[in-house]
């Protein structure tokens, strides 16, 4: 005797070998001995065993679903009942056997009621379940007409209509999602490969400036609001006029310098910072879009500011101008100590906008003993002096620091320029300790009278910020609050406005313990952070596009050389990128090497180089390195730039993204 029964959802046969009351043990046609529930028994029957299944099968084809569930009625029933009704004679084996299969494979038409039972659909939810099925087919045969499409490169208007999506914010259950991820699994491509391949993407650049505008400037770029601040008019005009220091890029000229030579010996030297602070009032529509955006975003080529156009104009430090400022002096006794300070609101004329690439000639090392012939000569090695002299009095002058160098980017038409300049050069460092000492003072100045400020503090090597006064070791200042950058920076404008208030005797826009204040600290901490990872990111892809642009994929010939800085991770020459060269043998930190540029694949910021060999015949050697050996580069970030910036020295204020890397260490 044979038996035909169910087991993990499917028919199987097989013959008698012994039988239990509630179970059975049999054989298959293979000779597989079993044991099986009595109750998964549907049909017993004596026919041959051989061919059963594939002669069930055949008959279940010719049955028609529609009929059979016209012919069911409503009641439960059981196959076995339903195929003597369907025959209109007793059935055989097979044909019964043919009707469990056919009603067990339509679960949308017949619900299971137990082992061979079944109930038939109602009507409306069988209508419904059908018409699920036939939106199923249709969406299965446009996916498969879709992938065919994105395999040959060719991208669907539907997926197209959804690249937002597809390249920012995947929704995986979403047809478009499922889609491309098919072709791609099929072509082993990534989806953003893909969708490049298909045209999809025409701007790598923009594909990645796009994704940091869908995350912080969703309703776009351009101002919400109509705001514009005026500046006002009725400030004590200063009795000196102001120059400032800046790259040739710069347009929001925030900080500015003075001195005059007064007649017992000492000289007075001011450092004036443009003072939109008053034009802009406390929770204003510009206000709120300020503390919104926060900062100034700065990028190769381009820039999103934190204020428009029509409210820098009134308070830019702009030449030939009378404008707005706050103003630190400094009355420096002829040995470059300063014997008093004072802060005050006024207006100043700004005689001169000096711009770094026409100055640089003038003003550099080699100027600093012989009059160059600039008419600022004087003034700007009297302001060097003095710097170096603030440096010494942070504990900070170090004249056998070996030199380092930032980078600046310059694009124009899809070709970029990347141009070196030596940090720690008398421009820099002469803006850089009187920025340090406007911010420090202003900073002491907030705490002396109890007025609170944000400020940047950095102990054990931990940089954070605090609404409190704290030291910043880095600095080697007992507090610093970044005050020098109100034009482009919230937190400069926020510790402004508290600065004027105790200059002015009023009250502080933010009282102690603002939870105003300490909200937008927070926003901002976590705002700037990605602002500068989000220039850095663009930084990389201008490095690697760069590759592209000098030719160096040509034939594979040229050659790029770089430093070991650490294991496997060197810095390439020239180019503020560091990246991991696989294969290449254990060097010493320091030695110079020669790659060969194999990849560059700026889409998904990926550089693949060959070491080739060391330079100037240095020895092979293996080197451990010690713990504080490279531990401001976070090694995770292999491919990314990195500015090397030591935490006592203050890049240009005016450079882009200026002291966004002060306390890098």
């Amino acid at each position: 005797m044979n038996v035909f029964f169910e087991e993990d959802g499917a028919f199987k046969v097989a013959t008698i070998f012994s039988e239990a009351e509630s179970s059975l043990q049999v054989e298959s046609i293979s000779g597989k001995r079993s044991k099986i529930k009595a109750n998964n028994v549907l049909l017993r029957f004596e026919t041959p065993m051989a061919g059963f299944l594939d002669a069930a099968n055949a008959e279940a084809e010719t049955l028609d679903l529609d009929f059979l569930w016209e012919c069911c009625g409503e009641p439960e029933f059981g196959f076995a009942e339903f195929a003597q009704d369907y025959y209109g004679r007793k059935p055989t084996s097979i044909e019964a056997a043919a009707i469990a299969i056919k009603l067990h494979s339509a679960p949308v038409y017949f619900n299971r009621k137990g082992k061979g039972r079944y109930k038939a659909a109602p009507a409306e939810i069988l209508k419904a379940a059908l018409a699920g099925l036939e939106k199923k087919r249709l969406l299965a045969e446009k996916m498969a007409s879709y992938i065919v499409q994105l395999k040959a490169h060719t991208m669907p208007d539907e997926l197209m209509q959804k690249l937002d999506m597809l390249l920012y914010a995947p929704d995986k259950n979403a047809f478009e999602y499922k889609t491309l991820d098919a072709a791609a699994a099929e072509l082993h491509l990534s989806h953003v490969k893909l969708l490049h391949a298909c045209g999809a993407i025409p701007s790598i650049h923009d594909y990645h400036l796009g994704a940091f505008l869908r995350e912080y400037f969703a309703k776009g770029t351009a101002f919400q609001t109509a705001d514009v601040p005026t500046a006002p008019d009725d400030l004590p005009l200063a009795e000196v006029q102001a120059f400032s220091i800046d790259d040739s890029t710069t347009t929001e000229i925030d900080d500015a310098f003075s001195i005059a030579h007064l007649p017992d010996g000492t000289a007075r030297v001011g450092i004036h910072i443009a003072a939109p602070a008053l034009g802009i009032a406390v929770d204003s529509p510009l206000d709120a879009e300020v503390m919104q955006r926060l900062s100034t975003v700065y990028m190769p080529g381009h820039k999103i500011t934190m204020l428009p156009e029509a409210a820098i104009r009134p308070f830019s430090l702009d030449a030939g101008e009378i404008k707005p400022v706050l103003s630190l002096y400094l009355h420096v006794a002829p040995d470059l100590t300063i014997t008093q300070r004072d802060s005050k609101v006024e207006r100043i004329k700004i005689a001169d906008n000096l711009r770094h690439d026409s100055l640089e000639a003038f003003f550099n090392e080699e100027t600093l003993t012989a009059d160059s012939g600039h008419p600022y000569w004087s003034d700007l090695l009297f302001l060097f002096n003095l710097a170096e002299s603030l440096e010494k009095a942070r504990g900070k002058y170090d004249p056998t620091k070996p030199p380092q160098v930032d980078y600046n980017f310059y694009v124009n038409d899809g070709l970029v320029r990347i141009e070196g300049r030596k940090r720690g050069s008398p421009m820099d460092k002469l803006v850089a300790e009187l920025m340090i000492e406007a911010n420090q003072q202003w900073g002491a100045l907030l705490a002396m009278h109890s007025v609170a400020g944000l400020y940047r503090a950095q102990m054990g090597g931990k940089v954070y910020m605090t609404t409190k006064p704290e030291p910043h070791q880095g600095l080697g200042v007992a507090q610093y609050a970044w005050s020098t950058s109100p034009l482009r920076r919230a937190v400069d404008l926020i510790n402004q406005r508290q600065i004027i208030s105790v200059v002015q005797n009023t009250a502080p826009s933010y009282p102690t313990n603002s939870d105003a204040l300490t909200s937008h600290m927070r926003h901002f901490e976590l705002t700037y952070k990605a602002y500068s990872e989000f220039q850095m990111r663009m930084e990389r892809y201008w490095c690697l596009q760069y590759l592209i642009q000098e030719g160096f994929l040509e034939k594979n010939t040229q050659e790029i050389h770089a430093t070991v800085w650490r294991e496997n991770l060197v810095r390439l020459d020239n180019l503020p990128y560091m990246t991991k060269v696989y294969g290449m043998p254990v060097l010493k930190a320091g030695s110079r090497i020669s790659l060969q540029v194999q990849e560059v694949d700026t889409l998904l910021m990926d550089l693949r180089t060959k070491f080739i060999r060391v330079l100037e015949e240095e020895a092979i050697q293996e080197v451990v390195l010690s713990d504080d050996e490279g531990a401001d580069l976070d090694v995770a970030s292999f491919d990314a730039p990195v500015e090397n910036t030591p935490a006592e020295l203050t890049v240009d204020d005016s450079t882009p993204a200026a002291e966004s890397h002060v306390e890098a260490v």
